[in-house]
């Protein structure tokens, strides 16, 4: 199925100077010296487009004026389709501040038409962007039915009902015959269709056919779509000086929505993002703060990640006030595709439980949550340490032990170990812990370490009158201060 969805931002000049704009007082963008744009209260105000500055200083002093830039609009543009290329690599850019994407091989992934759109639309408003989205078989009529606000057209026979129904002069080569179609009745794209192809490509040109052949379907349309660049920098230039941290989100959030399409476009996942906070320049300048995030997991979606800087910003305190953003993805890697199981592990997957020991790293701090990883070494107390559980399994793995032989392996270890062994008193020869102990294993032996830090010992599992059993174990050197008797210790509890 062949379906295109397009994307209209009749609000764009007030979206990219101010994304909050309905929350001010007034807002107007001027494009010579002229209206162009104005937020609902500055209408409410009077402000008119085109009208003068001067008519709007005088109808609003206090007005919030902009000069429209178009360099900061295409860029606008730039990064709302590097965000839609999450949802498919056929993005391009059309007129007046259009975007039309083909979405008919990624419907089934989406979960429908509605689905899709529904979606598209939050992160559109997530990206601080105000868009009239619509959805037809080709590009050019889904370009038109959003221009004109026409709503969704999934077969041709609703496409040509929806279109026929729309001005003569939306098409941007009919706008300058708007008056002479005007003056000989012909009010509708319908009403257009059934003037005369000769006459009318004399009078209007070849354009303008062109435009309505493509748009009913009739011929086939190219088009030049939008290419990911090979690496991933993100700049964002706040509208105002923050000085909360958790205020910092939602322009953080549209950063990584346009990372996550760059990432999709690219099929790769992240595995370490990089986010620096700008402060003042000038004379005060100071260096960025950076939040550097090390995933467990590698992942190219952006609702964890948001999650993660929930947390990060929500303790972090401001030394200065932040004005601008910068989002970086240095560590990427190939995207593995996940596996849907036919029965799910209870308690979620293993991604699922890596998110979750991320969301505690966030909150808690990388020192607070740590891993095991063993070491190679044979003494007890030295064949583990503790290491933050940021550090990816790959490191894990490459810091592992080699292979101990299957006999090892099967040998009893106690659930508890003790931090520092404990030296246990002689009571009839017999190792002392509340009651005599008496041996129920057969030795262990460990010689291990160089130097003045060799061990050589005899472990054994001890039982107590009690029935609770201690792993203890024989020093097999004698004592430094002359006495041979071998020296019992406790080192470890079994639960």
């Amino acid at each position: 199925m062949r379906l295109w969805i397009g994307l209209y931002l009749p609000r764009l000049p007030l979206d990219v100077f101010s994304p909050h704009w309905s929350a001010e007082a007034a807002s107007v963008v001027l494009e010579h010296e002229r209206v162009l744009a104005a937020s609902p209260l500055a209408q409410a105000g009077g402000v008119r487009e085109g009208m003068r500055r001067g008519g709007v200083l005088m109808l609003l002093p206090q007005a919030r004026l902009h000069e429209r830039e178009p360099a900061r609009e295409a860029a606008a543009m730039q990064a709302l389709a590097m965000a839609l290329l999450q949802y498919t690599p056929q993005v391009t850019l059309a007129e007046e501040a259009s975007l039309l994407m083909d979405v008919g091989a990624s419907l089934r992934l989406f979960g429908g038409v509605r689905a899709l759109c529904r979606d598209i639309r939050a992160k559109v408003r997530a990206l601080g962007f105000t868009a009239r989205l619509s959805c037809a078989p080709t590009a050019r009529g889904a370009w038109l039915l959003a221009r004109g606000g026409s709503g969704h057209a999934l077969g041709m026979a609703s496409l040509k009902r929806h279109l026929d129904r729309l001005p003569a002069a939306l098409p941007l080569p009919a706008r300058p015959f708007a008056a002479w179609l005007d003056g000989i009745g012909c009010l509708s794209l319908g009403q257009l269709r059934r003037l005369p192809r000769p006459g009318l490509q004399r009078r209007c040109g070849g354009a303008l056919l062109g435009v309505l052949d493509a748009a009913y379907g009739m011929t086939a349309e190219l088009f030049d779509w939008i290419a990911a660049p090979t690496t991933f920098q993100a700049r964002l230039e706040l509208f105002d000086r923050v000085e909360q941290a958790d205020a910092l989100l939602a322009g953080a959030h549209s950063l990584l929505l346009q990372m996550t399409g760059w990432l999709c476009a690219h099929q790769l996942a992240v595995g370490r993002i990089v986010l620096l906070l700008e402060h003042e320049r000038g004379r005060v300048a100071r260096p960025p703060t950076v939040l550097d995030i090390v995933l467990a997991e590698p992942t190219w979606r952006d609702e964890h990640l948001v999650r993660l800087l929930r947390e990060r910003l929500g303790s972090l305190s401001l030394e200065a006030h932040v004005i601008g953003l910068v989002l970086e993805a240095p560590e990427v890697q190939a995207m593995a595709m996940p596996s849907e199981s036919l029965f799910p592990e209870p308690g979620g997957s293993e991604q699922d439980q890596w998110r979750m020991l991320e969301l505690l790293v966030a909150r808690l701090g990388p020192e607070n949550v740590l891993q095991a990883a063993p070491r190679a070494d044979y003494r007890p107390e030295l064949a583990n340490r503790w290491v933050p559980v940021q550090r990816t399994r790959r490191t894990a793995q490459q810091q592992m032990p080699p292979q101990l032989p299957p006999d090892l392996l099967s040998l009893p270890r106690p659930a508890w170990l003790l931090a520092k062994p404990v030296a246990l008193l002689m009571r009839d020869h017999r190792p002392f812990y509340g009651s005599p102990l008496r041996m129920a294993s057969t030795p262990e032996r460990i010689e291990a370490g160089w130097w003045s830090q060799s061990q050589t010992r005899d472990y054994f599992i001890a039982q107590g009158q009690d029935h609770a059993h201690y792993w203890v174990y024989r020093e097999r050197i004698a004592g430094a201060d002359g006495d041979t008797a071998p020296r019992w210790f406790l080192h470890g509890l079994f639960g």
